[in-house]
């Protein structure tokens, strides 16, 4: 579980990223999931774009990449998704 301090640092690096991956029409599968597993090893703080055809809730689909990658939701705001996983191997990012 990450402090509001930390959290606070991470929407700072999280600010300037462009979202990687995009929730569409048939909202989280399996595959997507994978990739952004895949992401999060190489890059520890992406964000994810919610399209407007999306037929889930955001709190929701933010709820299910972050369950099902292991990873922390460090903002959720507008229809972007912010999301925090430390790096087993690609560690980049030294938390305060």
């Amino acid at each position: 579980m990450l402090t509001g301090k930390q959290k606070r640092f991470l929407r700072s690096k999280a600010h300037h990223l462009k979202p990687i991956f995009q929730v569409g029409k048939i909202g989280v599968n399996e595959n997507m999931i994978v990739q952004v597993n895949e992401a999060l090893e190489k890059r520890e703080l992406i964000k994810v774009s919610i399209l407007q055809n999306c037929m889930d809730d955001k709190d929701t689909v933010a709820e299910e990449l972050a369950e099902g990658t292991g990873a922390e939701i460090v903002q959720l705001i507008g229809n972007n998704i912010v999301l925090y996983k430390e790096s087993e191997e690609h560690k980049q990012i030294q938390l305060p």
